[in-house]
């Protein structure tokens, strides 16, 4: 086996990289990345690990970091005074990470194939004088890279995933306590009653509207007016995930009161962004938008699970989630 890196996911087959990412989750795609790649904020390159054969076996985003905008994807873990780490291995957005291998490597060249993965991270890091690290790994990614890295992983955050049985809304319901069951069922139905129109589109129709109800949340936690920023970002999420990009969304009238963007991949259905007017509030309009249809469109999808993600885990648990953890690697030249 031999690595390699190239500047651009765009040197990889689709069905290549996708083959390897199908259930490591959307922000490992290749459509994903793809988009990822006009980031000022970072300058991409992908570790690539191929068979003899010329098979590609394993691979990893490793970015270049200049700024890092988004403060939960700073290594504030490390001690005062320690070296930061200024790549970033694996997926830089979407708070879940795991390292991509052909699932069907036997023991001895999966650990091989990580061992070349962190090798090429490590290269990369000190041509430009830092290290690396590997932010939100998922438990089993974490499992299979500690081992190669000196320091013990950190736990960042807990992660909820809502398991979908059966083959639609009832049979999730089914799958709760009796008393959340009676909740859910009363919460849905004051949504229902308060008349909005709820909707099913591609965030291209309406990332505009979207935009401005993000923007409005982004607000109400003490930030500025960043309608522009969040409406050129989910601009630019919905020219690179086309079709992929759905949104639910409510409204009164023509106005949109609240939205919900997701995607669908490899079973699962992974919430992105929520947004709740808060000049046209509806009763349990946050849980509608968030979990309820989500779930539903779930489920015609064909989807076996929600990821729901971090924060409010308690909110999520009460709606069925599994949680796990979410753990970070930061290197320091000296692994095994």
């Amino acid at each position: 086996m031999k690595a390699e890196i190239v500047s651009s996911v765009h040197a990889v087959p689709v069905a290549d990289w996708d083959r390897l990412a199908q259930h490591a989750g959307v922000y490992l795609s290749h459509r994903w990345l793809a988009g990822e790649e006009s980031d000022p904020t970072a300058t991409a390159s992908y570790a690539l690990v191929r068979d003899d054969d010329g098979t590609l076996v394993a691979a990893a985003p490793l970015y270049v970091v200049h700024e890092e905008p988004n403060t939960y994807y700073e290594p504030t873990h490390l001690p005062p005074g320690a070296r930061k780490p200024c790549v970033l291995a694996g997926a830089r957005r979407g708070y879940h990470n795991s390292p991509l291998t052909d699932p069907r490597l036997p023991g001895h060249r999966l650990t091989s194939c990580l061992a070349l993965l962190r090798d090429a991270a490590r290269d990369l890091a000190g041509r430009h004088g830092t290290t690396h690290w590997w932010p939100y790994l998922t438990e089993p990614a974490t499992r299979l890279l500690a081992p190669l890295y000196g320091t013990p992983p950190h736990r960042m955050e807990d992660d909820a995933t809502i398991p979908l049985p059966g083959a639609g809304f009832d049979d999730y319901l089914a799958s709760l306590p009796s008393k959340r069951r009676v909740a859910i069922r009363r919460e849905r139905s004051a949504f229902a009653a308060a008349g909005l129109d709820v909707r099913h589109q591609l965030l291209a129709d309406c990332h505009e509207d979207a935009g401005r109800l993000l923007a409005a949340l982004q607000q109400s936690h003490g930030h500025g007016d960043d309608t522009a920023a969040m409406t050129s970002l989910l601009k630019r999420q919905a020219d690179a995930m086309g079709d992929q990009a759905r949104v639910v969304a409510a409204y009164a009238g023509p106005r949109m009161t609240g939205f919900c963007l997701h995607y669908h991949q490899g079973g699962t259905t992974w919430l992105r962004a929520v947004g709740i007017d808060p000049e046209h509030p509806a009763p349990f309009a946050y849980f509608a938008l968030t979990y309820y249809e989500p779930i539903e469109e779930a489920y015609r999808n064909g989807s076996t699970a929600l990821h729901a993600g971090m924060k409010a885990i308690e909110a999520k648990r009460l709606r069925g989630a599994r949680v796990s953890g979410l753990y970070a690697l930061h290197d320091t030249g000296t692994g095994a």
